[in-house]
């Protein structure tokens, strides 16, 4: 069992950045993928980013490529999200999520099935 707890959102105005972090529980973290996905009002849940148990891989959706940066820091249990130059777009609510295994591919990385363990969400706020 793993328990994700994210932290790190608020308000911004665009262009600004903020880093969002996921602490979490349990002695296998290094053995997860680790994701981070954000829900904005009415919409679905949708991929951000995602990064292998070892952090040589790392997959971007592409509306944040080249804005966010994903890492983590197995020795903290914890995962991170830079987010850069962020836009009014960016708002909604983020949540960071476990896969069941290490490695993780290009497309298993963006579905929400392969994911077995869910933060609760932190608030991302851009205002123009």
């Amino acid at each position: 069992q793993v328990q994700l707890v994210e932290s790190g959102g608020g308000l911004v105005q665009a262009g600004g950045s903020l880093r969002l972090s996921c602490a979490a529980s349990g002695r296998t973290f290094s053995s997860y993928a680790m994701g981070w996905f954000r829900q904005a009002p009415g919409k679905e849940r949708e991929f951000v980013a995602a990064i292998s148990w070892s952090g040589s891989s790392v997959y971007y959706a592409d509306s944040v490529n080249g804005r966010f940066t994903i890492s983590r820091d197995n020795a903290k249990n914890t995962v991170y999200l830079q987010m850069n130059s962020l836009k009014p777009e960016d708002t909604a609510v983020y949540y960071c999520a476990a896969a069941g295994y290490g490695g993780i591919g290009y497309y298993t990385a963006r579905s929400l099935r392969e994911y077995d363990y869910w933060g609760q969400g932190t608030q991302v706020t851009v205002s123009s």
